[in-house]
């Protein structure tokens, strides 16, 4: 036999033979609501996962039918006919009110679960979940057996307020101003007039306004779980764009910093997922990735030391479906960083 056709069948054999260990490890996971954005985004996150397989996927209108993601025909089912017990975790992306039940049900056929609704989180009035927020919750997260996966708009606040909470750096009874802008995905995937294109399209709008956004009592009960007392101010916009979310947070201090970002580059100076920046992120930083990027910059012309807080993150990823996978993969021992794209 020719040596290098020998050493090279050999190299094929031994790449079959890892080809095949890494299939018969993987995980099966399960997702619950396929055809909304989030979900499909899972979907996709968990095809690339080198050890996670994806043992059913549901989207009960669509149920009977397939979808094309990645150069992959998915199966669709409805939710009842879901073999939940199959998986290892179930991806709940159901809508919000509707997922509850659906989590108790998985939890009962012997799965564990991450719920991306906001049945859960807390705010609900609903205990016994693990809050996912993985950066500030990894042992909690990993022993869970209900994670409730945080929603974008706090995302992009909690993470970026959380290092001045812990030290206890905000003034007592402060106002915290939070504006964030939001692409049309995070609204969902529902047909209504006013996430039509030429309703979004060349135009910019805020919404939820009087401080009645649904995200704010999840905001106000992680604020109150660090010792905060603050009143939050949030008002929502809407971007004419596909992903991404954009908040600027006023927040008044008990006394100027010398340096502004060091609060957080101490918090999350190990952190894989979080990017502290001396310029104000971008949209383009961010769409794609399951990254944070967040920059602080002291305020002139106040009365009191005033901080602009700064965060841009990918409402799909970071936002919803990467931190699902990240919390996914504390909770089943693997790399937290495994299948996502940093």
């Amino acid at each position: 036999m020719n040596t290098n056709s020998g050493k090279l069948r050999q190299s094929i054999d031994a790449n079959r033979v890892h080809d095949y260990a890494l299939q018969v490890h993987k995980r099966p996971v399960g997702v619950l609501g396929a055809s909304g954005y989030a979900g499909h985004q899972l979907c996709s996150l968990i095809q690339r996962h080198p050890s996670l397989d994806l043992a059913f996927a549901t989207a009960h209108d669509q149920r009977g039918t397939s979808a094309r993601i990645d150069g992959r025909t998915i199966p669709l089912v409805a939710t009842d006919d879901a073999r939940l017990g199959d998986a290892e975790i179930v991806f709940c992306a159901l809508p919000h009110g509707s997922s509850h039940e659906w989590v108790t049900r998985a939890r009962g056929a012997g799965a564990r679960v991450v719920d991306l609704s906001s049945d859960l989180r807390p705010g609900s009035g609903v205990d016994g979940a693990a809050y996912g927020l993985t950066e500030l919750a990894r042992t909690k997260v990993a022993g869970a057996g209900i994670v409730a996966n945080p929603g974008c708009y706090p995302t992009s606040v909690l993470l970026a307020l959380a290092p001045l909470f812990a030290r206890g750096l905000v003034a007592d009874g402060a106002t915290i101003t939070i504006n964030s802008a939001s692409g049309v995905s995070g609204a969902g995937r529902s047909l209504r007039q006013e996430l039509m294109f030429t309703e979004v399209s060349e135009n910019y709008r805020a919404y939820g306004v009087g401080n009645t956004h649904a995200h704010l009592n999840e905001m106000r009960a992680f604020t109150r779980s660090m010792g905060a007392d603050v009143d939050l101010v949030f008002t929502p916009h809407l971007l004419p764009v596909a992903r991404g979310i954009l908040s600027t947070m006023t927040v008044p201090l008990e006394f100027a910093l010398d340096d502004v970002l060091e609060p957080w580059q101490e918090a999350y100076s190990n952190e894989p997922f979080v990017e502290i920046t001396t310029e104000p992120p971008t949209l383009r930083e961010v769409v794609h990735r399951n990254v944070i990027r967040i920059a602080a910059i002291a305020l002139s012309g106040t009365r009191v030391p005033t901080l602009l807080v700064l965060s841009a993150l990918d409402n799909l990823m970071k936002g919803a479906a990467g931190q699902a996978i990240q919390n996914a993969n504390l909770m089943l021992g693997l790399a937290e960083c495994a299948g996502l794209p940093a």
